[in-house]
């Protein structure tokens, strides 16, 4: 007997008792030999969830973004280590070795993305501060200001079967850099290579306790399980997506759902791109790939390409050709082979099931055919394979644009339709039709297309490619998403967003607005605000090392006047003679300047020189200047001084390093703001040995 897949929950792997009755058989996509069974028969999904919301909880919130972020990288390195077994499992899925690459190490290269994001976008704590302090009283007592803190439940994560391993991990990622711990519940089908990955970072030990667990087999009960706190990331069909959306936990219970579902996606040809230009080439090339990669089971694969009225027999005759030339359908383990079968027979009999309702519809089959393809098997050898879940790459052809089949039907295999257009206008209506796709790309050299194009589509879709010579062979493609993207798209396509960098981990979490004193959010956020304690005099705060460095460490400079002759020089020196520093007459027509003014970066030149401790110590470099404001003019004769605040530390993990950001602030000789500026600086966590 075939042993039964096991789940991974409350710290442990667990399979079902006994032969666990009803359990799903799940086979080889290419040959029908049985790979294993799934059952949740006798699994308690509650005490999972709850484990999640306290073991998981605990262990992830004893971690600041960036211990998280690194986790995440040596999650990513350890997955690297043995992903060839993962390449081994995913043939058995119907995957080729460039569809596996697309899964498993697109899945990781997610998990590096989003570990680099975090250490480089993300403080060194646990809350995110967002946008600008707010003033909320005349004296500044009061102020107000946004932070994002985690949810406190357990995101449960539903995935489609075309993508066992990015599936997973494109929403895993995000939702533990945010220090949530998941539930992901993988796709019956190919549950088997999910169940391979989860073992994997297992065994390598670094998932603090609680922060990932795996349901392999159904939940039916999941829902009635869930409540305020957590959130449910669902990836597949949108008339599944709707009925979960129903529920009462998401209608009144405080659920987050979110969800990415199947989308009538759009590929437009512009005018310009006539046979014979690179654009029509790259359309042509980037459509076949869509129809056979992963044998067209994405989400995002091309099902509507919209051309010209006048070049639709081209396109059909490139593909054609292209197809025929660059396509070998058959086990992704035999040479040769380009794409492989469907995930199952079922899914097998559900695409030609469709397929048939597009030819009802009006589609008319101009490339491939229904019946069983010839295809290449282990050993080198052809024929028909009736176990196997194979089918032939197919384009249908509608004559009526407004077909209801076309903008509705999708069929979630290697199948696209075509459809001529005698106006952008029209283009941009059709891409319409499809109530919401997520993506669309264009294949135009001509920015006017391109900018028509765009006004008419963006709003239906979730992302835009624009295609062309100059960006051909760089492209990630039609069908690709891309971490540092939102990945998601409107209406149909489900309404939600996936990825997106760091949108995607705050998407895990609670934007909070608190309002207070100065000295208060200081403590809330981690971040030093005017008006709480500052601690001038004694050592130098860049004779601190970040060990003995403190928020609100000050230097309060002594004063500099700026004469006629520092300006005339400043400008010689440099070359910036704008009139407003060099002409008396000229500045004082300026609504702005009293007359001839310093310039500012002269002002920010000499605030360094004001505020810097010179002598080799723990600050060693410079690294950037931000948020630079020049407030009040300084005429010849004036004095600027300068504050220097310890405004945020954030060490590095994985460096003897860490970068403090100062708040610099200038006033002139009245106390008013001339300017104001964030200083960044990288600096030793300890002194160096003497």
């Amino acid at each position: 007997m075939t042993e039964m897949l096991p789940s991974y929950v409350n710290g442990e792997w667990w399979t079902p008792d006994g032969e666990a009755s009803g359990a799903t058989e799940v086979r080889d996509a290419s040959t029908g030999e049985l790979v294993t069974r799934v059952s949740t028969a006798g699994l308690d999904l509650g005490a999972a969830l709850e484990y999640a919301r306290t073991v998981g909880q605990a262990s992830l919130g004893e971690l600041t973004f960036h211990q998280r972020a690194v986790l995440l990288k040596q999650m990513a390195l350890a997955l690297s280590e043995r992903k060839a077994e993962l390449y081994e499992l995913s043939a058995r899925t119907g995957a080729t070795k460039q569809d596996s690459w697309v899964d498993i190490d697109g899945g990781i290269g997610v998990l590096f993305t989003y570990s680099s994001k975090g250490r480089r976008e993300m403080p060194n704590s646990k809350v995110y501060v967002d946008g600008a302090v707010e003033n909320l009283s005349k004296d500044g007592s009061f102020l107000g200001r946004h932070i994002y803190t985690r949810l406190p439940g357990v995101a449960v994560q539903i995935n489609a079967f075309n993508f066992p391993v990015w599936g997973s991990l494109e929403k895993f990622a995000p939702a533990f850099l945010a220090g949530v711990p998941t539930l992901v519940k993988p796709a019956t089908p190919t549950g088997y290579l999910a169940e391979a990955f989860v073992r994997i970072l297992v065994e390598s030990g670094l998932l603090p306790a609680g922060s990932l667990q795996l349901v392999s087999g159904s939940v039916p009960e999941l829902f009635d399980h869930l409540r305020l706190g957590d959130l449910v990331a669902f990836t597949g069909s949108a008339s599944t997506a709707e009925k979960l959306r129903a529920h009462a936990s998401v209608q009144t219970g405080g659920v987050r759902f979110t969800s990415e579902t199947d989308s009538i996606n759009a590929s437009v040809l512009g005018t310009d791109a006539v046979p014979g230009t690179p654009e029509f080439d790259a359309y042509v090339k980037q459509l076949v790939a869509e129809m056979t990669t992963k044998a067209g089971q994405k989400c995002t694969a091309i099902r509507r390409a919209i051309v010209p009225g006048a070049s639709v027999d081209a396109v059909i005759a490139a593909v054609r050709a292209r197809i025929a030339e660059r396509v070998v359908v058959g086990d992704p383990r035999a040479e040769g082979v380009t794409m492989g079968p469907l995930a199952s027979l079922a899914q097998r009999d559900e695409v030609l099931r469709q397929v048939g309702r597009l030819e009802a519809g009006g589609g008319e089959l101009v490339i491939g055919s229904t019946d069983a393809p010839t295809v290449t098997l282990q050993g080198g050898a052809t024929g028909e394979a009736s176990d196997g879940a194979f089918v032939a790459p197919m384009l249908l052809r509608f004559a009526d644009a407004a077909s209801p089949a076309l903008h509705e039907v999708e069929a979630f295999g290697p199948v696209s339709s075509i459809i001529g257009y005698d106006s952008l206008a029209e283009a941009a209506a059709l891409v319409a039709r499809g109530g919401g796709s997520l993506v669309t790309s264009v294949a135009t050299h001509d920015p006017e297309v391109a900018v028509a194009l765009a006004s008419g589509i963006a709003a239906y879709n979730g992302r835009v490619l624009f295609l062309d010579r100059d960006d051909a062979r760089s492209s990630t493609g039609h069908g690709s998403p891309l971490p540092t993207l939102v990945h998601g798209g409107p209406g149909r396509a489900g309404g939600g967003e996936e990825l997106g960098g760091i949108r995607a981990v705050l998407h895990h979490m609670q934007r909070t607005a608190v309002q207070g004193s100065p000295e208060m959010l200081t403590a809330l956020t981690g971040v030093w605000h005017a008006g709480s304690e500052a601690r001038p005099g004694g050592v130098h705060p860049f004779r601190k090392s970040l060990a003995e460095l403190r928020i609100g460490d000050q230097v309060v400079s002594g004063s500099r006047t700026v004469t006629l002759d520092d300006i005339e020089t400043f400008a010689a020196f440099t070359g910036d003679t704008f009139y407003a520093h060099m002409d008396e007459d000229a500045a004082s027509a300026n609504p702005f300047f009293p007359g001839r003014v310093a310039h500012g970066y002269l002002l920010v030149s000499w605030a360094a020189g004001l505020f810097v401790d010179a002598a080799p110590g723990p600050v060693l470099a410079n690294s950037g200047l931000e948020n630079l404001r020049f407030v009040t003019p300084v005429s010849p004769g004036d004095s600027i001084r300068v504050e220097l605040t310890a405004k945020q530390i954030t060490p590095r993990e994985t460096d003897e390093y860490g970068e403090v950001r100062w708040d610099a602030v200038l006033r002139n000789q009245d106390d008013e703001l001339v300017a104001s500026y964030d200083v960044l600086t990288l600096v030793a966590k300890e002194l160096a040995p003497a």
